[in-house]
């Protein structure tokens, strides 16, 4: 005879009072959050605040670490839990939506950034930066530039001749070692990274993040907000956890070579960042009596939800947060093996502590 399990299926909450200890949620994550993506915006443009381009350096790493964690174990694997829910039926039982979705929102974003660069939605960059990149900054001023033979002082040259054939240098393009094949490897043409094109490109991936882990913080207030037993724990894990994620998009949106024109917007893509999830609180709070997290519609919302802002943080993460700082950044490329380990390594601690907090949230 073949043992069956009976699963209760309960559509309601668990609020179960603590209404102070809930309003106070609001104040300190919201605290958390503006000072996680505004300190970092603050910092690089107020001239006050002088902060050594080192932290600069490794917050904006450790946030790139801290995003890419967010979207597998924060993002993926609750839509996950939602999607596959035993007590779900109808269709969306028939397929592993969570990965269908995440994988539909890869290519979607895909293909944002490339009509973004192919169009250049964002303008021109035209040289009408306003401020420098303090981490761009700090890893040209740890290259190591071979001296140059016979050149006039004011030309640094990078380069070494040698039997009338340069030699290997990282990011020529006769170079086949970094990476692969060299400047051309599949297709990364020796102008992807001309200022016009990197500023779109830049510009996507912020915007695309920006909307990623708003979305994630809006069902992350909502469910706090009417959450049960557990809700002391998980009040302390989102103080660290929309901390270290604002830290990430702060440190993006601090560290971009904003237009003079546009020198608002990270302000503003900050404080909206930091104002979500303490107004989704305060939503959830009100609407306490009718808010049903556990029905199947809303399991399925936000479940959806998840996995679309899942796809759009592995998009982000992968592509402009790795590869494109890592691999195709030519300061990075240029960069001593110290800063190299070191930028990775700080990327593996925001990885890293970001996943101790999903044992938790």
């Amino acid at each position: 005879m073949t043992p069956t399990v009976e699963v209760e299926c309960d559509s309601g909450n668990d609020y179960d009072g603590r209404m102070g200890l809930r309003i106070s949620s609001i104040f300190v994550i919201g605290l958390g959050s503006m000072l996680g993506a505004l300190l970092p915006v603050a910092a690089a443009r107020t001239r006050r605040m002088r902060v050594p381009k080192l932290a600069f350096f490794i917050t904006k790493h450790f946030g790139s670490g801290v995003i890419i964690t967010t979207a597998f174990i924060h993002l993926l694997s609750p839509a996950n839990e939602a999607l596959n829910n035993p007590c779900n039926t109808g269709s969306i039982t028939d397929y592993d939506w969570a990965q269908g979705i995440a994988l539909m929102t890869v290519f979607v974003m895909f293909f944002i950034e490339l009509m973004a660069a192919r169009f250049d939605l964002f303008g021109r960059q035209a040289q009408d930066v306003e401020a420098s990149t303090p981490a761009k900054d700090l890893v040209q001023n740890n290259e190591k530039s071979p001296p140059s033979k016979g050149n006039d002082s004011s030309e640094p040259s990078d380069s070494i001749t040698a039997g009338g054939r340069e030699s290997s240098i990282p990011g020529r393009q006769d170079d086949f070692t970094y990476p692969p094949g060299g400047e051309d490897h599949l297709g990364h043409q020796r102008e992807h990274m001309t200022d016009d094109e990197h500023f779109a490109a830049q510009m996507t991936g912020l915007f695309i993040l920006e909307f990623g882990v708003i979305f994630h913080s809006v069902f992350i207030g909502l469910t706090l907000a009417v959450t049960g037993e557990e809700f002391v724990v998980l009040y302390i894990v989102l103080v660290f956890h929309q901390t270290f994620e604002g830290l990430g998009l702060g440190s993006r949106l601090a560290t971009a070579a904003w237009p003079k024109a546009k020198w608002a917007w990270p302000w503003v893509l900050g404080a909206a960042y930091g104002l979500t999830t303490p107004i989704a609180i305060a939503v959830g709070l009100g609407v306490r009596q009718t808010l049903e997290p556990n029905s199947e519609t809303t399991r399925v919302v936000n479940g959806v939800f998840d996995a679309i802002s899942a796809g759009i943080l592995i998009y982000t993460g992968l592509v402009e947060l790795m590869a494109h700082e890592f691999m195709f950044n030519p300061e990075m490329r240029k960069a001593s093996m110290k800063m190299l380990l070191l930028a990775y390594l700080c990327m593996c601690v925001g990885a890293g502590l970001m996943a101790l907090l999903g044992k938790w949230a």
